[in-house]
């Protein structure tokens, strides 16, 4: 077998590229706090504010509302709070309301209480279903409280888009805020705050091919501000409290600018994602891709294979040298069934076999044949007698 390996985990997490490698080896190589005013200080300060414009360009957003966090679990975190400020008064979120497909750091609610934290139904092909926001949003508007929305971009396993400029439009009718949660459709789609209508959204930079452990929040407002989550220094405007990382915000503001140029490999990404597809169903057993039936991030499959558990393809398929992922793995590493099909009303037997491949900016034309070629080993080893004639 050829030895070089075939990623498709970039929803997982993308490789470094090279510019954010190089950024944070600059940074790296140099002394200096960016809180500091003497010149080391200032070249910190310097990269970071680099960094922010960077990402603010990414999201058509303006760099002074960009706050850096550690990843994009603890800016959903930070955002997820009932207490905001509008022009310096407070402007308390009385409910959570959050889509059943949400990344498990949003599902958890943030600082808002259990009894506060509601769920919006998907459609069986994991699209919010607005008619039901509509209602949940009528009784909260008619007693005067205001509620918090958050529905993500882009689905992490099926790659579903999701109607957030419909959605923020229902919800600021009912005097709500919205955030979206838009680490999966950075670099991926095209992205402006205005556009999308939301208050607030999310992103991570290892998912554009920056480093691990740095996000950011955008907020689409300077009088909208939302209550810290790490409180202490005067850091980021007081809006997230600890020493910044200067070298991986440096690789994240690197990795966002060249996302940008990713946009003009949509259509190409397309292309492949459905060949993928089109390999995985031609060879057989039967096979079903999730969320077909509306818009998807173009370079993410969720395709399920009737009869092979995820677990067992994840396996075979990491020892051909393919990496994909199970649409359903949890933290302890076990596959379990995914509440995002869950909720799509998937049964239970099909979503346990759902594996999601995902593209990025190292694929290439080669990956389908590469991992044509090593789909019909693996199903020689897993479902031998399944295998259909090309």
């Amino acid at each position: 077998m050829d030895g070089s390996r075939l990623y498709l985990d970039y929803n997982a997490s993308a490789p470094l590229r090279p510019e954010a490698r190089e950024a944070m080896v600059a940074a790296l190589a140099e002394a200096g706090n960016a809180s500091s005013v003497h010149a080391e200080g200032r070249a910190a300060r310097k990269r970071i504010e680099d960094a922010r414009r960077a990402i603010a360009d990414l999201v058509g957003g303006d760099p002074r509302r960009v706050t850096f966090t550690s990843g994009g679990s603890e800016a959903n975190a930070t955002v997820l709070t009932p207490d905001w400020t509008f022009n310096g008064r407070p402007h308390r979120a009385a409910a959570l309301l959050v889509s059943a497909g949400e990344h498990p750091s949003v599902l958890a609610g943030g600082r808002f209480g259990p009894a506060d934290i509601h769920e919006i139904p998907l459609d069986s092909d994991g699209v919010v279903r607005l008619d039901v926001l509509g209602r949940m949003l009528e009784p909260l508007a008619a007693d005067g409280l205001r509620p918090l929305v958050s529905v993500m971009l882009a689905n992490n396993e099926t790659g579903v888009i999701q109607p957030v400029a419909d959605i923020a439009r229902l919800v600021h009718d009912a005097g709500g805020l919205v955030h979206t949660d838009a680490v999966q459709a950075a670099g991926r789609i095209a992205l402006d705050l205005a556009s999308l209508g939301v208050d607030v959204l999310t992103l991570s930079a290892h998912k554009i091919g920056g480093p691990q452990g740095v996000g950011a929040v955008v907020r689409a407002h300077d009088d909208i501000v939302f209550a810290p989550l790490i409180a202490g220094g005067g850091q980021e405007k007081r809006l997230r409290a600890g020493t910044e990382s200067v070298a991986a915000i440096a690789g994240f503001g690197a990795a966002a600018a060249v996302a940008r140029d990713d946009l003009a490999l949509a259509a190409m990404w397309e292309g492949w994602r459905d060949g993928l597809a089109r390999t995985i169903s031609d060879c057989g057993p039967t096979a079903v891709v999730f969320g077909v039936g509306t818009s998807r991030l173009p370079q993410t499959l969720c395709i399920g294979i009737e009869g092979i558990a995820a677990e067992t393809l994840v396996i075979a398929l990491d020892l051909e040298g393919v990496s994909v992922s199970s649409g359903a793995a949890c933290s302890s590493g076990k596959v379990a069934p995914s509440h995002v099909l869950a909720a799509m009303g998937v049964p239970v037997e099909v979503a346990r076999t759902a594996i999601r491949l995902s593209l990025g900016w190292q694929s290439d034309e080669r990956s389908l044949d590469l991992f044509a070629k090593r789909w019909v080993r693996v199903l020689e080893h897993v479902a031998p007698g399944h295998i259909r004639a090309a």
